[in-house]
């Protein structure tokens, strides 16, 4: 078990799947949990569990698409924790349709929430990360950005992008011993996935080799793993989490 006593964390996106399992776990390694999604209110469960397991964990609504709103909420998340070691940039939307048929918001919705708004957290992360000469940054990206997937244009190219700004996002401030890296699961049981009909999942299971689809428990342990002083070599790295999709 990797220990992450004393850091702080904060994780968007967090109030369900892929969010909530790695808060969960970032928890159970002793970080203390700042949680973000767009309503406070939907943070409530997510945040009771973790209180009720002992962990400790504060409730902040932001819309990440807004630079100023994520600056100051940033500024409190700091303030109120004293520190900003872990940032895990996982909130994510999808506006599935055929490329000729996008309409122009439908493609731009997914970027400036899945790219830019990554971009605004880790933007305001790096500076208290910078002072203490000490951050992880890990962004949830997916095998889609790796390979595109028709239906996805929009969502496969924000996913891109977020591995492009990983790499980048490593390499301004590695001399800083602030590391960068992505996950990028494959077809994970979410709320995004429920809505699948039954003969497209058996589709997708024949071309994952250990032959079921993902679960968010099985992306945050490598989550904790990055986040961890273990990790502190490893940077500008893509880890698929895809039951062998992309090998």
């Amino acid at each position: 078990m990797f220990h992450l006593k004393g850091k702080v964390a904060v994780v968007t996106g967090a109030a369900r799947g892929i969010g909530r399992s790695i808060s969960l776990a970032l928890s159970q390694a002793g970080a203390t949990i700042a949680l973000i999604d767009l309503s406070a209110d939907s943070l409530q469960g997510v945040h009771d569990e973790i209180t009720a397991q002992g962990g400790q964990a504060s409730m902040h609504a932001c819309d990440i698409t807004d630079p100023d709103m994520v600056a100051a909420t940033f500024k409190d998340i700091t303030e109120q924790h004293n520190a900003l070691h872990i940032l895990v940039n996982n909130a994510g939307i999808t506006r599935d349709n055929l490329l000729m048929r996008l309409s122009q918001e439908d493609w731009e919705a997914p970027i400036r929430t899945n790219l830019t708004g990554a971009f605004n957290c880790t933007r305001a992360a790096v500076r208290p990360m910078m002072k203490q000469r000490y951050g992880r940054i890990i962004n949830i990206a997916s095998v889609v950005g790796m390979m595109g997937n028709a239906g996805q244009a929009n969502y496969a190219a924000s996913k891109a992008g977020l591995i492009g700004l990983t790499k980048s996002t490593a390499k301004e401030f590695g001399s800083r011993a602030i590391t960068a890296n992505a996950l990028a699961p494959g077809f994970i049981t979410t709320d995004m996935t429920a809505e699948l009909p039954e003969s497209t999942v058996q589709k997708l299971t024949e071309n994952i080799p250990l032959g079921r689809m993902g679960k968010p428990e099985d992306v945050a342990p490598a989550v904790v793993f990055l986040a961890s002083e273990d990790a502190g070599y490893i940077t500008g790295q893509i880890l698929p989490i895809d039951g062998g999709m992309v090998m």
